[in-house]
């Protein structure tokens, strides 16, 4: 992945928002950080966005409901959900959804690091032609 990617954050929690927007930025990733799905949802479509990191309990529209939100929009951005909420259910059902990665609170940096380096395909040069 393109360590210039940019990944948006959408969590409540103002500790933590601020947390993973500083690993993200010293991994050398620009971050766009909201502190709702109905921030993000309100916000321009951002096209160069890689990757969309949600937290699963938010107030108003839940993580898995601003995924489906977004895929209503055509919205493909690979999805990471992290959550303190961890259930059988809640993973089948983010499974179904279609959620890259599923990380359960608390997380290591490097488990995000890996689901976002996973859930995002490799930036290719461009070819030359000769």
């Amino acid at each position: 992945m393109d360590t210039n990617a940019l990944v948006l954050v959408v969590e409540d929690d103002d500790s933590m928002r601020l947390a993973m927007q500083r690993l993200l930025n010293a991994a050398g990733h620009a971050t766009r950080a909201y502190a709702s799905a109905e921030e993000l949802l309100a916000a321009p479509h951002d096209a160069a966005a890689a990757c969309i990191v949600s937290d699963f309990q938010l107030p108003g529209l839940s993580g898995l409901d601003l995924l489906e939100a977004l895929r209503a929009r055509g919205q493909v951005t690979p999805f990471i959900m992290v959550t303190a909420h961890d259930s059988v259910a809640l993973r089948n059902d983010a499974k179904h959804r279609g959620v890259a990665a599923y990380l359960t609170k608390p997380f290591k940096g490097s488990d995000l690091m890996a689901a976002i380096e996973a859930a995002v395909p490799r930036m290719q040069p461009p070819a030359r032609s000769g």
